[in-house]
């Protein structure tokens, strides 16, 4: 199966790097070792060809500060990556790189490192388009191996937030956080069928801002990414 789906007559296209790279940042504001990477990732969030996400994990609530960002299911997901990339432990900060690379968060060579060997790769087309406020996602028909399904996935995001700590290891200090995640959603599989869905999202609050995510089911390798600017 081959093709691709034309876009719909009025859809204005979002300009987007091509073969952009997906960063995802595990980090915690109970852990004294993440303010620079989450400094870094705020660095990367203003760069062309990188989506960058921060998601915030729970598990390291008990030593004394309660993340107001942490959920349960963005633990899962680190541990999802831990299985995927066969690694011994979780960890913060880790920066997860197109689903495919690990590197320490704060290790600005490192992370840049990974960000140019997955910017290499190719990726397959996919596309938010907006029309009078309301956007939508594309993603074309193509032939894949239908051993490996995949996820459409989307993420929404505050791009900006300062949090003064009380308590834990980083208590007196203020942490100014990018591009957290909020809420993560399944919008779709993807089996190699053409995808055009709309995106509930609101745009109406400029400190929001949402992500795509096609994904290979079990954290597998990033295929395509986008987000809105």
């Amino acid at each position: 199966m081959a093709g691709a789906v034309a876009l719909t007559v009025g859809l204005a296209a979002i300009p987007a790097a091509a073969d952009p790279v997906l960063v995802e940042l595990f980090t915690s504001q109970g852990c004294s070792s993440c303010p620079p990477a989450d400094k870094l990732l705020g660095e990367l969030s203003q760069r062309s060809g990188v989506v960058a996400l921060a998601f915030h994990v729970d598990y390291w609530d008990y030593i004394g500060w309660q993340d107001k960002f942490a959920k349960p299911e963005y633990t899962d997901r680190q541990k999802a990556y831990r299985d995927a990339l066969n690694l011994r432990t979780l960890y913060t900060p880790q920066m997860v790189i197109d689903g495919r690379l690990d590197v320490v968060g704060s290790e600005r060579s490192e992370v840049e490192s990974s960000i140019g060997s997955a910017a290499e790769a190719h990726k397959l087309p996919l596309t938010i388009t907006e029309a009078s406020g309301k956007y939508r996602v594309t993603v074309p028909a193509m032939e894949i191996d239908q051993t490996m399904p995949a996820t459409l996935w989307l993420a929404i995001y505050s791009r900006r937030s300062e949090t003064p700590v009380e308590r834990g290891e980083n208590a007196g200090s203020t942490l100014i956080e990018y591009n957290i995640v909020r809420e993560i959603r399944r919008l779709a599989s993807w089996n190699g069928n053409a995808i055009d869905l709309p995106l509930d999202v609101d745009d109406s609050d400029n400190n929001m801002g949402c992500a795509v995510i096609l994904q290979a089911d079990g954290n597998g390798p990033v295929l395509a990414v986008a987000a809105m600017p």
